[in-house]
């Protein structure tokens, strides 16, 4: 056969026949897929995905998770980010991760008011003006933060739990049923650069409980327990993280709503948020006793203001909590912007300590 122009053949016996053929080799190397920028059919589709991210950044957080319980453990008097800011770089440390601490917390505790807010006028179907939601979203949570210990926090975090695997069991229930897969599913998907950096730290701040490790260290038993409860949590939000994910993107599709719940019908978001209630007021309310604590001790630690039930200690402790509230709802409530400064604050600040 005569050899084109530009090929090059090569003679192969053919099961052993003795027949001859030759075989052009001049595209051996070339890509398989071609050229498939009019393609119809485009093979070259993976990319790296947000499961990977979150189970990538859940497996760092977890290990970051057990480095912030052995630092606690050599130095016990440490009880938040400032305490180990001034182990690592003195009274410049303490003040950086200090202030770290309390602005995420802050933006967090804001963040359960926009929630609780978004839940109130999906159950009462826009009732009345959401700054008066906000208000009362930030004075449920306020009221739940005055007592100054932790022990009864702890067992309404159960509830917490329960409710907000609750709403989403039911989210995802919910929209598989009323959203059935159609086959046009999009794994991939171009986006900007803005766009794909608050979804990465859309999932950096789910795993943002760092912040708050110290505080609960300091006030368990035995603190040698902790690396049980660390890989207890860690496994079961890595877990739940990627079910939940796949399962509502599988149905949703990429317009899913943010929160997911309200992706469903009118009916079923209003019993998601009804179910998730727990979680988005007792949340609330753990982030605001760690970041009121936080100034409380900074302001009475080696007093015995600590222990005291008095005027001072008592008003102060009030003062403090409906200070820090009234910031949140402020920052909530004024910028316009909220949920890309929420990422933007994310990447600055929770990331030193949980990935």
């Amino acid at each position: 056969m005569p050899e084109v122009p530009g090929e090059t053949a090569s003679v192969r016996d053919l099961e052993g026949s003795g027949e001859k053929h030759e075989i052009s080799t001049s595209h051996q190397h070339d890509d398989p897929f071609g050229d498939e920028e009019f393609a119809a059919v485009r093979y070259r589709t993976m990319a790296w995905c947000a499961v990977i991210l979150i189970v990538g950044l859940g497996l760092i957080a977890t290990y970051t998770g057990y480095v912030l319980g052995q630092f606690r453990l050599q130095y016990p008097h440490v009880h938040n980010m400032a305490d180990a800011g001034e182990v690592l770089m003195g009274r410049f440390g303490r003040e950086l991760f200090g202030s770290a601490q309390l602005i995420v917390l802050i933006f967090v505790m804001g963040s359960h008011i926009l929630t609780f807010s978004i839940m109130m006028n999906t159950l009462t179907n826009h009732g009345t003006c959401t700054i008066v939601f906000n208000i009362i979203g930030m004075a449920l949570m306020f009221l739940g933060n005055l007592p100054r210990t932790l022990k009864n926090v702890s067992w309404l975090s159960i509830g917490s739990f329960i409710g907000i695997f609750s709403a989403v069991l039911v989210t995802m229930i919910t929209i598989a049923i009323e959203h059935p897969w159609r086959g046009d599913i999009e794994p991939t998907n171009n986006t900007s650069f803005y766009e794909g950096f608050v979804a990465v730290t859309d999932i950096v701040f789910a795993y943002a409980g760092h912040v708050n490790f110290f505080s609960f260290i300091s006030e368990m038993k035995e603190p040698k327990e902790y690396p049980k409860t660390l890989y207890l949590l860690q496994s079961v939000d890595v877990a739940y993280y990627v079910v939940a994910t796949v399962v509502i993107y599988y149905y949703g599709g990429q317009n899913v709503a943010s929160p997911a719940l309200g992706s469903l019908s009118p009916l079923m978001s209003k019993v998601a948020y009804g179910i998730a209630i727990p979680e988005i007021v007792i949340g609330g309310v753990i982030n605001g006793h760690v970041a009121s604590k936080y100034v409380y001790v900074r302001l009475f630690r080696g007093t015995n203001h600590m222990h005291q039930r008095n005027l001072l200690s008592l008003g102060s402790w009030v003062l403090i909590t409906f200070g820090l509230w009234v910031i949140a709802w402020i920052i909530a409530e004024g910028i316009p912007v909220f949920n890309p400064l929420l990422g933007l604050v994310t990447a600055y600040a929770a990331s030193s300590g949980s990935s």
